[in-house]
């Protein structure tokens, strides 16, 4: 794209992000689009740290780049992109992550991607990073991109572009995410898959782009992974009601294995047999997530993952399935 006829708004939700937000404000003025003709529309959930001071001392530094904060009283993240692209201006919506660092030409690649149709939605890779220095943070990073516990979600993964079922953040025309009817606030997990169920549902792609790179850092340590995850799996069930042609293979086998585990120690206490086959097969599985930790040990020269990996992988596979049963369980 060489015009830059149209503007952008980039939408952030933010709630306590005081260590990672002028990281963010920073990487797009880096952005190789105009300044000028970029908006950020922070939608704030009353954070309790210095995250609005963080936000006004760049205000002050950097006034070249224009940034407007909007409360988000309901605090969810649904709520926060709704009200924050209801105060834009701009003709294309970019959303962004307060704890994410996108790359210079992130921006533009979207736009760019947009303009010649390629999808109605268009976004790409998520290169995550431990949210500390610790060897679990450090796990958790490699375990969120890896598919042995993501599955196929490409955008963790992937290099290869083309046609998906989501992806992150994600990147649209402003009248579209109207014309669509904008977040589902009842959903507090799970809203994006969803917004692209109804794109799709209409007709409209959604499209990914693996040299659309930004960094994402990942939760620092097993409760708040557990917490994340629970949350996804929860929701994710919530989203299912409505459409449950969207169900992928990767989210149907942690629920399946959290229903094994419970059934073979069940079992296991009636039957010699039941026990060594649950038994056999938790081996097998223990197996693999070591056989995974090894790996990326040696890819990444970091001998803590044929520890921690694996107990990263245990920890969103459980949290997920469990959280999805507990959802299907209640029946909300």
């Amino acid at each position: 794209m060489s015009s830059f006829k149209y503007k952008v708004s980039i939408i952030v939700p933010c709630y306590n992000e005081e260590g990672t937000i002028q990281l963010l404000l920073h990487a797009i003025l880096k952005q190789n689009f105009p300044v000028e003709k970029m908006e950020v529309v922070i939608a704030d959930a009353h954070s309790q740290d210095a995250t609005r001071q963080k936000i006004a001392e760049f205000q002050k530094t950097y006034p070249q780049l224009a940034i407007k904060v909007v409360d988000n009283p309901k605090r969810t993240i649904p709520a926060a992109v709704n009200v924050a692209a209801n105060a834009t201006s701009g003709e294309y919506l970019v959303r962004m992550d307060a704890h994410s660092v996108p790359y210079p030409d992130y921006v533009a690649t979207c736009l760019q991607d947009l303009e010649q149709g390629k999808g109605a939605n268009v976004g790409g890779v998520w290169e995550i990073k431990p949210g500390n220095q610790t060897p679990m943070a450090r796990a958790i990073a490699a375990a969120a991109a890896n598919r042995l516990a993501v599955g196929d979600a490409r955008y963790r993964y992937s290099n290869k572009s083309g046609e998906v079922d989501t992806v992150p953040f994600g990147s649209f025309r402003r009248d579209l995410f109207f014309a669509v009817g904008a977040f589902d606030e009842t959903l507090l997990s799970n809203e994006d898959y969803e917004f692209n169920a109804r794109i799709q549902k209409q007709g409209g792609k959604i499209w990914f782009d693996p040299t659309i790179r930004c960094v994402y850092f990942a939760r620092k340590n097993l409760r708040e992974l557990a917490k994340q995850y629970w949350r996804y799996g929860y929701w994710k069930f919530q989203m299912l009601k409505r459409y449950p042609h969207t169900l992928r293979w990767r989210q149907a086998l942690p629920p399946l294995f959290v229903i094994g585990n419970l059934f073979g120690i069940i079992f296991s206490f009636f039957s010699k047999g039941a026990l060594h086959l649950y038994l056999g097969v938790l081996a097998l599985y223990l197996l693999a997530l070591l056989g995974a930790g090894i790996k990326e040990a040696v890819k990444q020269k970091d001998l803590a993952h044929i520890l921690y990996l694996p107990v990263a992988m245990m920890c969103m596979h459980f949290s997920w399935g469990a959280g999805f049963l507990f959802s299907a369980i209640l029946k909300k």
